[in-house]
């Protein structure tokens, strides 16, 4: 039989965990739509927040705060953006602009792929606004792809990254359309920011090396119909051949390797060896029953 390079009934070997840490930190520093850690989205999910803040402008207003929060919405650069966002929180404490702040901090840090304070800003993002989805769904996204096993607090985490995922599934039916989005961008943003929290839990079954429960959210996570995540692909991929699942092993890695990236070439070599399997399988299987 031939394994994969992830295959592991519950370990993962090194090799597999880099190439979840490095899904994680090319969103960082390129992204896509929608994906997480993409700074053309940093300010995706923060005019969100800017929009909604709006009506509260009508009451008292430091224009101080105003002027200050206004710059360092415009910042593009991480560290720049991390200066104004942390000067912002110890001058204006409880201002009503603190959530928004701390958004556009965690894509900042998510950027500079510093996860300790991606955290932070999202804890305090979300003592603010425990529905955030666009928080619940990154983070949840972002711990399962950056797990380290030996990691004193590994467990405790992928058990945050699953109440954040499941919280936001529950939580995404309900969303309100923002200002200035019409109803296609809506019902893709929404698609999207399902499709983001059924990868995490994927992998989060993954990481335990729960397979049954990771396959089930994976295939919600990468229909054949949307642009799908190479990682999901080849985590599903592995999950398969877990199971002794091997022609559904190699439609996984064939469809991952389709997509032009890091992970095309392994993609693409783990599809030939499922197949490999695959026919093995078969030919015991019918040795057997002669």
């Amino acid at each position: 039989m031939r394994i994969s390079r992830c295959l592991a009934a519950r370990t993962l070997p090194v090799l597999c965990g880099a190439f979840l840490v490095l899904a994680a930190s090319s969103h960082a520093q390129t992204g896509g739509t929608m994906r997480p850690g993409n700074m053309g989205e940093v300010d995706g999910a923060q005019t969100q927040l800017h929009d909604l803040t709006d009506v509260q402008r009508q009451s008292s207003q430091i224009p101080e705060a105003e002027a200050a929060y206004k710059e360092f919405y415009k910042a593009v650069e991480p560290a720049k953006k991390i200066q104004l966002g942390n000067e912002f929180l110890k001058k204006y404490p409880s201002y009503y602009l603190d959530e928004p702040v701390n958004v556009g901090l965690l894509n900042a840090y998510y950027a500079n792929q510093d996860w300790k304070n991606v955290y932070a800003a999202a804890d305090r993002a979300l003592t603010l606004d425990p529905d955030n989805i666009y928080v619940l769904t990154t983070v949840g996204w972002l711990i399962p792809h950056v797990y380290q096993p030996d990691d004193p607090d590994a467990g405790k985490l992928l058990d945050t990254a699953e109440q954040y995922s499941k919280l936001a599934i529950t939580l995404i039916p309900k969303m309100e359309k923002p200002p200035h989005t019409n109803a296609d961008q809506f019902a893709a943003m929404k698609a999207e920011s399902a499709m983001r929290a059924h990868s995490a839990l994927g992998l989060v079954y993954f990481r335990r090396g729960d397979f049954d429960n990771s396959i089930k959210e994976l295939q919600q996570s990468t229909p054949s119909t949307a642009t799908p995540d190479a990682t999901d692909l080849y985590v599903l991929g592995v999950d398969f051949q877990n199971l002794h699942r091997f022609a559904e092993a190699a439609d996984a890695y064939g469809r991952c390797g389709q997509i032009v990236g890091p992970m095309q070439a392994p993609c693409k070599q783990d599809a030939d060896a499922a197949k490999g399997d695959a026919a093995d399988a078969a030919k015991s299987q019918a040795a057997q029953s002669k």
